[in-house]
């Protein structure tokens, strides 16, 4: 059986200052459509279809079983500088994974953070 591809996505923390910066980053790096709603409500909702490229909410995308690998480098000063997004960042992407198992798929998304 062959083993699903990983995409692997890094974010630099160090770009995000605020919300906007947040957004922006994560747009930037998911290729987020253009009706996006630059909330975490939406964030879910976009990387909850990663693994489904015909909805339409990601540039980046795992095979079916995959996951996504996501890097968030100097997540340290992250955590520092934007206690609310990292926060929102850990929170968010758990709930992602967990309304998927919820519903009987498989968690599609993964953490790595790098100091």
């Amino acid at each position: 059986m062959k083993e699903p591809n990983t995409p692997v996505v890094r974010i630099d923390g160090d770009r995000i200052v605020d919300w906007d910066t947040f957004h922006n980053v994560f747009t930037e790096a998911f290729g987020f459509p253009g009706f996006y709603g630059r909330n975490m409500n939406a964030w879910i909702d976009c990387l909850t279809s990663l693994d489904e490229p015909r909805d339409g909410m990601t540039n980046v995308h795992a095979e079916p079983g995959g996951v996504v690998t996501l890097v968030v480098d100097h997540v340290a000063s992250l955590r520092a500088r934007c206690p609310d997004q990292y926060a929102a960042l850990v929170e968010c992407a758990a709930f992602v994974n967990w309304r998927r198992v919820e519903v009987g798929e498989p968690a599609v998304l993964a953490l790595a953070f790098y100091q």
